[in-house]
């Protein structure tokens, strides 16, 4: 497998795919997606100018969650094929240069996981203390004021031994103890298990909660949760000072990097603060993760300044340790976000191109290639566990929907009669055959986009800088002899260009346009320009 340009780190110049596996497509005819039906798609990734690919999880499991619920962490879940299939997957992917992220889940563990049934047998169990139990309260209630992610408290009893057990999302998914050495040895052996059969690093879940405050304290209530409230924001009525993102919970992730170093494996977490420079603490000096989703990317609306800000914020703060992303599996599609149809495409391919010029790692979500925004499930259909448990919430199906191959029977994602999530077909224009080999698609502008990157990557050799502006709505960065101009206003603007010989190789308004520049540029509005120099 190819190393970064300049003998660094391969993952220093790589853009990454999430593929959400159920909705990706599916190889097997039983309307789920699964790891034949990714190997068989392989061929579009690559010729997309995809270095790696996280596969979202894919290991023995209830469902409660769709996956991150785990009861096992050394196997394939049947729907979605074989540890041999995953062996295919890994040697068909390296053979297009393309490596594989494991999605693991360390935070918690399935209710139905041997560890947790064994903890369940009473507080004897040499599994008891590998989850967080506690005493009712004084009330007979939880033991602290935690609220759960998905809703309700985060303890649920149980009665047979009269304690009540810790869970930051479902009752379905106990967190695990983490200041359990015991915890900690197996989750190395995990790891171990994984790289040996041939990944290349892990997306890790929930990676900023892993550790809770030893006195398990309550947190801080910033206002009243008004009846009726959705879980997020009963969950933002909190300060989670205690529950999440403890000092030394980036220390878990010094230990998995001496690992990860043997492998030459990446370590990708999930950090879901909005603090960067709690964030940064997780990259910094390149010991413990070596990239991080911070997740405000992954759910601002299109407000400029606020994008802009947040950008700038990112890029200063975190720096390299940023993987760009700007959709995934949790949120509603950038597209949607940032005002439907061709205008929210336009405004995604911006930072998109933008994210090339920044220090980190772009990634893409399936489908974002596509330009489409969320899906529309079939009327009354709801399979994400917060719209199915919390009436009124919106849930997010909408994101999840079957990825788009072809016009037809259930967009060529199955040949099922039913997808697993059904939804209603969207046009020939919005898949990936209607798409593919037309001018001005948005299929072949990203590969316009990531096919110029595969050619000039080698010219990123410095440090991203942001350069001054007079336009807050205006983003220059420079990295080496590469320039990105975004233009996030609605109207065109002129930005001024480095000093010296530059082209412009690639307009987010117009594909690939080279012709040479110099001193200043006009930029479209809502727009983004990458230069060579």
């Amino acid at each position: 497998m190819p190393d970064a340009p300049g003998g660094g780190r391969w993952w220093e110049t790589a853009v990454g795919y999430e593929v959400y596996l159920r909705s990706f497509a599916d190889g097997t005819g039983d309307g789920t997606g699964d790891l034949p039906g990714l190997i068989d798609r392989l061929d579009h990734l690559e010729a997309l100018g995809i270095d790696v690919v996280w596969v979202t999880p894919f290991m023995p499991s209830p469902g409660a969650d769709h996956g991150y619920d785990v009861a096992d962490y050394r196997d394939i879940d049947p729907p979605f094929g074989t540890l041999a299939d995953f062996d295919r997957l890994v040697a068909e992917a390296h053979a297009r240069g393309i490596r594989v992220l494991v999605d693991i889940v360390p935070n918690h563990t399935s209710s139905e996981h041997p560890w947790f049934l064994d903890a369940l047998s009473g507080p004897a169990s040499n599994k008891r203390d590998w989850y967080l139990w506690r005493d009712p309260a004084p009330d007979g209630g939880p033991p602290n004021n935690w609220v759960s992610y998905f809703g309700g408290p985060a303890w649920t009893f149980d009665p047979v031994s009269g304690q009540y057990y810790c869970h930051l999302f479902l009752p379905e998914q106990p967190d695990l103890n983490w200041r359990n050495p015991d915890v900690r040895a197996a989750f190395d052996d995990i790891l171990r298990y994984w790289l040996d059969r041939g990944a290349d690093g892990f997306r890790i879940d929930v990676a900023h909660s892993l550790l809770k405050d030893p006195d398990l304290r309550d947190n801080p209530q910033l206002s009243e949760i008004p009846p009726g409230a959705d879980p997020m924001n009963a969950f933002l009525s909190f300060q989670h000072l205690h529950d999440m993102d403890q000092d030394d919970n980036p220390g878990i992730f010094r230990r998995w990097n001496t690992i990860a170093a043997e492998y030459d494996a990446l370590l990708l977490g999930e950090i879901a603060l909005d603090d960067f420079e709690r964030v940064r603490r997780y990259t910094d000096g390149g010991d413990a993760l070596h990239r991080v989703f911070a997740l405000r990317t992954t759910w601002m609306a299109w407000n400029p300044a606020y994008v802009a800000e947040s950008v700038r914020d990112l890029a200063t703060t975190v720096g390299p340790g940023v993987a760009w992303a700007f959709s995934c599996h949790d949120q509603p599609r950038p597209v949607t976000r940032f005002g439907g149809g061709v205008r929210g495409a336009e405004r995604t391919m911006v930072l998109s191109a933008l994210s090339l010029a920044l220090d980190g790692m772009p990634f893409l979500y399936q489908g974002q290639e596509l330009g489409i925004g969320d899906g529309e499930p079939l009327t009354g259909i709801r399979e994400d566990p917060i719209a199915v448990r919390n009436e009124g919430a919106a849930g997010r199906d909408g994101c999840r929907t079957p990825m788009p191959w072809a016009e037809g029977s259930q967009n060529g994602f199955t040949t099922a009669p039913t997808a697993w999530l059904p939804s209603r077909a969207r046009p020939s224009a919005e898949t990936v055959e209607g798409q593919r080999s037309r001018d001005g698609s948005w299929l072949e502008r990203h590969r316009e986009l990531l096919g110029l990157w595969r050619r000039v990557r080698h010219l990123a050799d410095r440090p991203a800088e942001l350069l001054p502006t007079d336009d807050d709505l205006m983003i220059i960065a420079r990295r080496g002899r590469l320039v990105a101009i975004a233009n996030l206003s609605e109207h065109p603007a002129d930005a001024a260009v480095p000093e010296g010989d530059w082209s412009v190789v690639f307009s987010s308004r117009d594909g690939v346009g080279e012709r040479t520049v110099e001193g200043a540029v006009v930029v479209p509005a809502e727009s983004a320009l990458l230069l060579r120099g």
